[in-house]
């Protein structure tokens, strides 16, 4: 690769639980020569996606090439950490082919992209893709894009409720920020439900976006790679909520970490997590747990009510630690409550 050729970064976005880190598996492993670099961002101390990442890493995308950062939204740290992470990447022996950049389920995209026009960077590095990633099942139900009369008319009803919630606005920049649109976990919700959910997103879209239905990230990465979108250079096409903001907050959404004992089972950790969404709003659980007997750690992933649990890899001598990072709107993070039903 030449000098003067820029190297392409593609920005994986999209809300909790949607399915990014397994689409970036799926990459990792169906590179196609390319050598990749991979960003991840996430809330909180405990980086359960770079781990899940950096357990897939081989001679295309070496473990040295995903780099996380969790201190924070990586639009709000441009200074002091993105840039200084992005030239760090294009420094290493071998120049990376393409970096992804997995975002956290909370951000807002158009910051990230404006911060691609820095000096230190813009020379060197563009965007070539926003993809956007919605649960089909969610998207289908309309959990994420409400229908503007009906919050209107439920306005009318109670002076309480607000024209859009947290969770709205954050799906809708999303949806206007990108270039291709993934409705995941395809297989959950049939043809039906994939023609509701694209309906719901071309409805919520500024303007005319592909959309393609995926099941486990799998999907031909020349699809994805390679759009040649050049994204910093079109963010008017690309309107936000807080488009003429000086900066965003993520004051909506709170996280705790929880540390728990070994579980003797597997099932009652389970209906906890159940039951933490249906009584305390709880948006997200995911981590790691060591099953009692076990040899292998258990990888936890929970969108809502839905839990996915697998055993993913030994724990070959490392400390038995069982984690769980828990996301909530503000307000609905009691941490005593939440410990109490995980039996931490």
């Amino acid at each position: 690769m030449s000098d003067l050729t820029k190297v392409p970064v593609t920005v994986v976005t999209g809300f909790l639980g949607s399915g990014k880190t397994t689409l970036i598996r799926h990459l990792m492993q169906n590179a196609g020569g390319r050598r990749l670099a991979v960003l991840v961002n996430e809330f909180g101390t405990v980086g359960v996606d770079g781990e899940i990442l950096r357990s897939c890493a081989d001679e295309n995308c070496p473990e040295e090439n995903i780099v996380e950062l969790a201190n924070g939204c990586i639009c709000c740290t441009v200074a002091d950490e993105f840039i200084p992470t992005m030239e760090a990447l294009m420094a290493l022996p071998q120049r990376p082919d393409h970096i992804i950049i997995e975002t956290s389920g909370l951000a807002l995209p158009k910051p990230l992209l404006k911060a691609f026009d820095w000096p230190a960077i813009r020379s060197s590095i563009t965007v070539d893709g926003v993809i956007a990633l919605a649960d089909a099942e969610a998207v289908a139900a309309g959990r994420f894009a409400p229908d503007l009369s009906a919050v209107e008319a439920q306005r009318a009803a109670d002076d309480s409720l607000d024209h859009e919630t947290p969770l709205s606005e954050v799906f809708e920049d999303q949806i206007s920020c990108a270039d291709l649109i993934l409705l995941t976990k395809a297989d959950l919700v049939g043809e039906d439900g994939i023609a509701a959910a694209r309906a719901v997103i071309e409805a919520e879209a500024p303007r005319r976006l592909p959309i393609l239905a995926v099941t486990e990230g799998a999907i031909d990465p020349s699809v994805i790679l390679g759009l040649n979108a050049a994204a910093e250079d079109d963010l008017a096409q690309r309107p936000s909520h807080h488009d003429g903001l000086d900066d965003h907050e993520h004051d909506d959404f709170d996280t705790i970490v929880v540390d728990l004992p070994e579980i003797a089972d597997q099932g009652v950790l389970v209906t906890a997590i159940e039951t933490l969404a249906r009584e305390l709003n709880i948006l997200r659980v995911k981590g790691y747990v060591a099953i009692v007997g076990k040899p292998m750690r258990l990888l936890v992933q929970a969108v809502g009510a839905r839990v996915r649990c697998q055993f993913d890899r030994p724990w070959d001598g490392a400390p038995r630690r069982s984690h769980l990072v828990v996301i909530a709107e503000t307000g609905h993070v009691d941490a005593a409550r939440i410990r109490a039903v995980l039996g931490a």
